[in-house]
């Protein structure tokens, strides 16, 4: 495969490496630097990957693992972070983003993968090596939490 095919996967996985970095990690920068990492191990293994599903799923799963990585790092979990002003474009889609970006990781995972990439619950099992019965109640609890939070927020206004 030449270099034109590899700019083309890279350009096509590119929001979806980085999306998912972000709604694990909650920080810009941190995101910027496991998207570039995942790229330059895709671009040593791209070849050894045998279609555009298993592709996609390696690269999501390569970006998982980068970002647990990274979470379990001391440094990373005694900073303090910055307050990232993030333009939305209106007020539900803000409050849904913060509501699923303060659940905790392997609830925000689940949601990603289901919503987002619009994974089956069997993908997302076979994907994070659990049971599918797991990625249900994780995404039945996810669900309820952020249920909780909207409607809680909404009483509040």
């Amino acid at each position: 495969m030449g270099s034109f095919e590899l700019e083309v996967k890279i350009q096509k996985y590119s929001n979806m490496i980085y999306r998912l970095a972000l709604s694990m990690l909650k920080n810009k920068d941190d995101s910027e630097d496991v998207y570039q990492d995942v790229i330059i191990k895709f671009c040593k293994h791209y070849e050894d990957l045998k279609d555009e599903e298993h592709e996609k799923a390696w690269l999501i799963r390569v970006t998982i693992n980068r970002c647990k990585s990274l979470l379990r790092l001391s440094w990373f979990k005694n900073r303090d972070e910055l307050d990232e002003n993030i333009p939305h474009l209106d007020k539900v889609k803000d409050d849904v983003y913060y509501a699923v970006s303060e659940l905790p990781l392997k609830y925000r995972t689940v949601i990603y993968l289901f919503y987002y990439e619009e994974y089956k619950i069997s993908e997302i099992a076979k994907i994070l090596n659990e049971k599918e019965s797991t990625i249900k109640s994780q995404l039945s609890r996810a669900r309820a939490m952020l249920k909780n939070k909207i409607e809680g927020g909404l009483e509040n206004e």
